[in-house]
């Protein structure tokens, strides 16, 4: 399967990814649904360190993804997981 050059904001950053072709809707929408996230925590919380919000929405987002999946295989995560990672390096 070919592969798509995609840059994907997340928490206020940009991330330049390769995804194969077909997936960015699938990518995008996931990022949108990161800073939906982010937003609602620093609407409701007095949060205001971007690592500390990251981590918050990461454990609200598996824990919805646990409680919602029928299926005894966990999701893959591993491109939030690895954004995540990025930003928590670029913050250190």
């Amino acid at each position: 399967m070919s592969k798509t050059s995609l840059k994907v904001v997340v928490g206020g950053r940009t991330y330049p990814l390769t995804v194969n072709h077909g997936e960015e809707a699938k990518v995008t929408k996931a990022a949108e649904e990161i800073n939906r996230a982010i937003k609602m925590l620093q609407d409701n919380y007095a949060v205001k360190d971007m690592q500390d919000l990251l981590a918050m929405t990461a454990l609200q987002m598996a824990t919805k993804s646990v409680t919602s999946s029928t299926s005894v295989q966990p999701a893959d995560y591993s491109a939030v997981e690895k954004l995540l990672s990025e930003l928590s390096s670029e913050l250190d």
